[in-house]
């Protein structure tokens, strides 16, 4: 087994309006170039934000006009430059060797809104799996994405990765699925940063004694900026908090010699883990007098 994985978080600037194929382009560009960059560094694999080619703006989307937020208009969505720069993505993953995760909406059949995809290409290139956000905002599910189902855990060398996106940080119940799935690391990609992400990335690697990489809009990285959080909580590695695209990256290690990582990944987690699956329950006292909470001091 494999004792030691690079990973690379990245933020690069998000565009907001997918009927715009320059903006499309420029922001394929910039991925490839931070896939580059993440490669030269070392990484196995790069993590990108939500929505990374493009994460529509509700108010350039509404087919009711920019100042009313209503049902987001799909159909002038350019569709065949998101697809064209998804594949040179991909493309570019397998020439460089290192696996990318990026984020881009994926479109189902009319009239079936657009899932919010998160998409695992591997290092030969080759679509692995897709994430579909399954906890939407109140303006995504109203106007704008269908919910995914299922969540997604892949391996990248022996490590295992759980994905969620955004808003889904509220929702704790996802982070202990992952727990019970064996993850090694949890990818959070985000656009904005009202969820206050990077709190909650620092919590649950306390909580659940896993890596924690989080990646955010290069533009919101003044409010919260990318990095990696270790096992128990403290930042490995962060991205600079200057609205600029940029990597930050770091060693997964099993073996850690840092003492907050071995006790969490040695001790606390196995720990936990035995206490969830029952390790009290032979010793709860039943038919005592004495146990019931009203019988006094």
């Amino acid at each position: 087994m494999v004792n030691t994985l690079r990973l690379a978080v990245a933020q690069n600037i998000v565009p907001g309006d997918p009927y715009d194929p320059r903006g499309l382009h420029a922001a394929g560009a910039e991925i490839r170039r931070l896939m580059a960059e993440a490669a030269a560094a070392g990484a196995r694999l790069v993590q990108f934000p939500e929505g990374s080619l493009v994460y529509p703006d509700k108010h350039v989307m509404s087919s009711g006009g920019p100042d009313v937020v209503g049902e987001a208009d799909w159909s002038r969505a350019a569709w065949d430059v998101i697809g064209e720069q998804s594949e040179a993505i991909a493309a570019c993953a397998g020439r460089l060797g290192i696996w990318t995760a990026f984020g881009a909406p994926h479109r189902l059949t009319a009239p079936n809104r657009p899932l919010n995809g998160y998409y695992v290409v591997s290092d030969q290139g080759e679509l692995v799996d897709r994430y579909d956000k399954r906890f939407l905002s109140h303006t995504e599910i109203s106007h704008m994405f269908t919910p995914g189902s299922r969540p997604l855990a892949f391996e990248v060398d022996g490590f295992r990765f759980g994905t969620a996106l955004c808003i889904e940080v509220q929702f704790p119940e996802l982070f202990d699925e992952y727990e019970r799935l064996g993850v090694d690391c949890v990818l959070i990609s985000t656009d904005g940063v009202a969820t206050s992400p990077a709190t909650i990335a620092q919590a649950y690697g306390a909580m659940y004694c896993y890596w924690v990489g989080l990646s955010v809009a290069a533009q919101n990285s003044t409010v919260a900026a990318s990095g990696i959080v270790a096992p128990g909580g403290a930042w490995l590695a962060r991205c600079a908090a200057d609205g600029r695209p940029g990597i930050s990256v770091a060693d997964l290690e099993r073996e850690s010699t840092d003492p907050q990582i071995m006790v969490a990944l040695q001790y606390a987690r196995p720990w936990r883990r035995s206490a969830r699956a029952g390790l009290y329950d032979a010793r709860v006292v039943h038919g005592d007098p004495r146990s019931d909470p009203r019988a006094g001091f």
